[in-house]
């Protein structure tokens, strides 16, 4: 009886070892869970390459929006959760730690549609009626920033809002990865009547002397920030102070959202005096101020 041999070939051998092994391993599993990455061109979310210039990037400019369908679906549930959108932004106002997203979801459609740009004045959040906008302050540090609200999230942990990358570069956290911050909801009426966290402040027009009402001594102010710690106006007051030569003040009120600190600059005659004041603040890192009208 003749025997048969095959000839011994290394390589052939190794090739199904290799083979072999992969089919015991398989491929590495996602986490439990539903899957949202497949979507996006990279897996995990990361800076833009390079320096990022953000000192010249302007605050998103509140106006009336009305809120629209897309985005805003009550109650919606993510990861198992059920999560309810806000009828009205008006008079919100929280603190908790913001982060920020960037490169994995950059050129991808928000929850309203439109396209995320990290290097716009952008945010998500996952109660806050879309389109929102909203002054954000660091309280670490006392920076403010304005931000449009067009997107849902963060659902990591207890997170409160989610920042463009340009904007938490602006609030002076990108390197961290998340700050402590105040959200105050800015709202904007049909008529342009404007409130921060339920607090008027406005209108004030472009140019020229502020209105006066029913004879009160009104003039102009640049708010930097209110708050409703002391400490942190204080903070923001000392920073304020070695920007302008102009008298910086904290004022405290009492509303019905509660007691707030305001850090305030001025008096101005006018608005165009007050916008110079503005853009030594900014030059200073002290962005996301707003004029306002009120008393001396």
């Amino acid at each position: 009886m003749n025997t048969i041999t095959f000839p011994y070939r290394p390589t052939l051998l190794l090739t199904l070892l290799l083979v072999l092994a992969g089919c015991a391993t398989g491929p590495e599993r996602p986490p439990a869970g539903p899957d949202h990455s497949s979507r996006y061109t990279i897996s995990q979310d990361r800076a833009p390459s390079g320096s990022v210039d953000v000192s010249r990037l302007e605050d998103a400019v509140p106006r009336y929006e009305p809120y629209r369908t897309a985005g805003n679906k009550s109650p919606y549930t993510v990861w198992g959760k059920q999560y309810t959108v806000m009828a009205s932004a008006d008079g919100y106002l929280q603190r908790g730690t913001a982060s920020w997203y960037g490169e994995k979801f950059h050129g991808h459609k928000t929850s309203n549609g439109e396209i995320f740009d990290m290097y716009t004045m952008t945010a998500a959040h996952k109660n806050l009626p879309i389109p929102s906008y909203a002054r954000v302050t660091n309280l670490e540090n006392g920076r403010s920033v304005v931000v449009r609200v067009n997107d849902r999230g963060p659902f990591h942990g207890d997170r409160l809002i989610d920042l463009s990358y340009a904007a938490a570069k602006k609030l002076g956290y990108h390197n961290k990865g998340t700050a402590t911050v105040e959200v105050a909801a800015i709202t904007v009426t049909p008529d342009g009547r404007m409130t921060v966290a339920g607090e008027p402040v406005g209108p004030v027009g472009p140019a020229g002397d502020a209105p006066a009402a029913g004879g009160t001594n009104h003039s102009v102010f640049v708010q930097v920030g209110s708050f409703t710690a002391a400490a942190a106006a204080h903070t923001l007051s000392a920073q304020t102070r070695t920007l302008v030569s102009s008298k910086v003040r904290v004022k405290t009120v009492d509303t019905d959202a509660g007691r707030f600190h305001r850090v305030q600059v001025g008096p101005f005659a006018n608005t165009v005096e007050a916008a110079r004041a503005q853009q030594q603040l900014e030059k200073g890192g002290v962005a996301g101020s707003i004029l306002l009208t009120d008393t001396h």
